[in-house]
């Protein structure tokens, strides 16, 4: 079964700007899920059901999910059942997030590192990332205007988050290079070779044609 819409869930300090290359068959609407205010310590799978309330379940319709907004978008899947879940530099399962984020979660490392400092370091980080000159400006520009309580609430999320169920069927999209959330961690079913984490602005050719499989008319 085809769909008419397919809604993208961005990343953590990130907006739909980083889905600016990506492009949908035609005939295929393309709608983001902009972010909610999170409740007091409210946890990944509550914060995905009131997300959630924006789909119209009325007719078919696709999740792509990036990074954060992967994991999102797994918990979304498992309840409204899309057509498809797409998750590109993300993972379906918290087994699969890296031992050592488990570890800064148990001496409460997110809740004491400076938002400032995490900005900062994603900052400097786009240096050595293989985005355009052009990119790297919008990029850094987003994690400027990202809500540093946005920020603090999502590092906890992610770290206590707990799903042991895979959404079907799904496409997990990700580079062998990624440095956020390492490929030997997790299963996906199509490998980017040579790039990061944020594929989708140095590889959306190969995105879009992958998109196109799955949701194209």
């Amino acid at each position: 079964m085809k769909c008419k819409r397919v809604y993208f869930i961005s990343g953590l300090a990130a907006d739909e700007r980083v889905f600016r290359y990506i492009h949908l068959p035609e005939g295929v609407e393309m709608v983001h899920l902009n972010w909610i205010t999170p409740l007091k310590n409210e946890s990944l799978s509550n914060y995905a059901l009131r997300l959630s309330e924006k789909i119209d379940p009325s007719e078919p319709f696709a999740l792509v999910g990036l990074s954060f907004g992967g994991m999102l978008a797994t918990e979304i899947a498992i309840r409204m059942k899309p057509v498809q879940t797409i998750l590109i530099s993300s993972i379906p399962l918290s087994a699969h997030l890296p031992k050592y984020f488990r570890a800064a979660a148990s001496i409460n490392l997110h809740k004491m590192i400076p938002i400032g400092f995490v900005k900062m370091m994603a900052k400097s980080k786009r240096f050595f990332t293989r985005e355009t000159g052009e990119d790297k400006k919008i990029l850094w520009q987003i994690i400027d205007e990202s809500d540093n309580r946005f920020i603090r609430w999502a590092m906890g999320a992610i770290l206590t988050w707990k799903n042991e169920e895979l959404p079907v069927p799904l496409m997990h999209i990700h580079g062998t290079r990624d440095e956020v959330l390492p490929g030997r961690f997790t299963t996906p079913t199509h490998s980017i070779p040579r790039h990061g984490h944020l594929l989708v602005m140095t590889a959306p050719g190969k995105v879009n044609n992958l998109l196109a499989e799955v949701v194209g008319n």
